[in-house]
């Protein structure tokens, strides 16, 4: 899409609110809440306020472009990752050779998706949420909010276990840029430290059980959705990224941000847990399966410093916890769209009000309660959430790549000719619907972005209806269930296979949204045809149609 065709079109959504899409949210609205003085002090300060309006041309310059890099490193260079590599073998039985092979090609396929999600940012400067409107319209959006907020949820929730055992094994508002480019460094430090004390017992794993197919896909099924859930936060943080930049560029950053630490961190984990039973103080330690008790136990010959750095470690989970709770808000918005009239930091505020509540009053639920309730079965909790979100975050990406690569980089394959704004029949011109997000533009082909029209963002009639991105996952699961391998379910195909939910759930969203979001855009081809040419006089109707033809 040109600067100057974006411009403009980012001008049509300014008609309806300027000032909303410049400061990010809408002044009216916080005056009346009160909060008017409080949100201009906060701007002032530097403190972003907004929320899920599109970020105007003119604001996309940031061209630090490896701040994206170092994000998606520090979410990911933590004590999660490691807790993710160590289910292969202390859940699945395999050893570490297997393990790290697929570790690394599972991780490699499926860290994609999100890198290249990244890139839609600085191009249209929309959330991800926001964005896959364009998909999943204005209404049944809500249904993929509801299970990112979930999602999201859950992550904060194994970040929390994993923090407060590894904390508890020593003692027996604006996202910061800086921190999430420097939090990474301790944990480095601590796992540096851990391979030099411990790295003699790594040198000889102990041998394993052949690999069985089973637990080969049920773990890369784990590990996919470990990192596929990264899709719905993708352009979250690439929003203000200067628009002219290369995809490929924002794709790399993107890419070596997840798989330097998932792959580096994973193997490692899986390294120390396939040595766990060979050595007696470790086995001692992870008794009650905790991974602080583990790291105390193997850092222990470096007296209190071996405590001082588990403690660092059980801090890393801020630097994931902080950028989702950032897209956790930007969510909620989506999901309750009056609440895009706030300005972000009033959802930081409300997250933290609801700790305080908690604590305060004992009565609402949060984090953190949840988080106490899983830690007593912390691998049952995380191989069974990462499983189960790998399912829809398989359909997610299936529904917004396929409107993406498809019917926004080709319509001309799904659109009727009667589609296209120029015509050459005179006694219809005034009669052409025009195009929209949801009826798209025939004669603007060849760039899929230049079909988001952004001044249709928060407008529901000129957004697709959502009905065939909902219809075509929910009917994928007529085969995903059979697929699944849960600790409370396992599938008669899986008892077979292992569990391939997610990848028959991308594979039948793909095949069932193609025919039904076709018959979705030519739908609106035929209602309109029925309305306005009913109303037409019969020479109207036989030009059109020879029109048509020419066409």
């Amino acid at each position: 899409m040109s600067d100057d065709k974006e411009k403009a079109e980012l001008d049509d959504a300014q008609v309806n609110g300027n000032e909303a899409i410049e400061r990010g949210h809408d002044p009216v609205t916080v005056e009346k809440l009160g909060l008017g003085k409080v949100t201009s002090k906060l701007f002032t300060w530097g403190v972003e306020t907004r929320g899920i309006y599109p970020v105007p041309l003119h604001q996309r310059v940031d061209r630090n472009f490896h701040k994206i890099f170092f994000i998606w490193l520090a979410m990911n260079f933590n004590i999660l990752s490691f807790s993710a590599g160590t289910s292969g073998p202390l859940v699945y039985s395999l050893g570490l050779r297997d393990s790290c092979l697929i570790i690394l090609f599972i991780n490699l396929l499926c860290c994609i998706p999100p890198a290249y999600m990244s890139t839609w940012g600085p191009k249209l400067g929309l959330r991800t949420m926001c964005l896959s409107r364009y998909s999943f319209g204005f209404y049944c959006i809500s249904v993929p909010c509801i299970l990112g907020l979930a999602t999201m949820t859950g992550f904060m929730i194994l970040n929390c276990i994993l923090g407060g055992q590894t904390l508890s094994a020593v003692s027996g508002g604006d996202l910061s840029w800086t921190y999430e480019r420097l939090s990474w460094i301790p944990v480095l430090i601590v796992y540096l430290v851990a391979l030099g004390v411990g790295g003699k017992h790594l040198s000889n794993p102990p041998p394993s059980e052949p690999a069985t197919a089973e637990h080969i896909l049920t773990f890369a099924s784990v590990l996919a959705g470990f990192v596929l859930t990264y899709c719905p936060m993708g352009c979250d943080f690439t929003t203000y990224m200067d628009s002219r930049v290369s995809q490929w560029r924002i794709f790399w950053y993107s890419y070596l941000g997840f798989i330097i630490p998932v792959i580096t961190i994973q193997c490692l984990g899986a390294a120390f847990a396939v040595s766990i039973p060979v050595v007696p103080s470790w086995s001692a330690a992870y008794v009650d399966q905790s991974l602080g008790d583990l790291f105390v136990a193997v850092l222990r010959p470096t007296g209190g410093f071996g405590k001082f750095l588990t403690v660092l470690l059980s801090l890393s989970v801020t630097a994931n916890i902080a950028p989702t709770m950032y897209s956790f808000g930007l969510t909620f918005q989506v999901f309750i769209p009056y609440c895009a009239h706030l300005p972000r930091f009033v959802f930081a505020v409300l997250a933290t009000a609801m700790k305080d509540a908690y604590w305060a009053r004992r009565h609402l639920i949060s984090v953190i309660p949840l988080s106490i309730v899983g830690a007593h079965r912390y691998y049952a909790t995380l191989t069974n959430f990462l499983g189960l979100i790998g399912y829809w975050a398989s359909n997610f990406i299936a529904v917004v790549l396929v409107e993406h690569f498809l019917f926004r980089a080709h319509p001309e394959w799904f659109l009727p000719s009667s589609t296209t704004t120029t015509t050459s029949s005179p006694s219809l011109s005034k009669h052409s619907p025009t195009p929209n997000s949801a009826l798209m533009n025939k004669n603007s082909t060849g760039d899929p972005f230049a079909q988001y029209l952004l001044r249709d963002w928060n407008t529901p009639s000129l957004l697709p209806s959502g009905i065939p991105a909902l219809l075509s996952s929910i009917i994928s699961y007529g085969l995903v269930i059979p697929c699944m391998d849960q600790a409370w379910f396992i599938g008669p195909v899986a008892q077979k296979t292992g569990d391939i939910g997610f990848e028959v759930a991308f594979i039948l969203t793909v095949l069932f949204y193609v025919p039904l979001r076709w018959v979705e855009v030519d739908g609106w081809t035929l209602v309109y045809e029925a309305i306005i040419l009913g109303a037409l006089d019969t020479d109207t109707v036989l030009d059109y149609r020879q029109w048509q033809k020419e066409q």
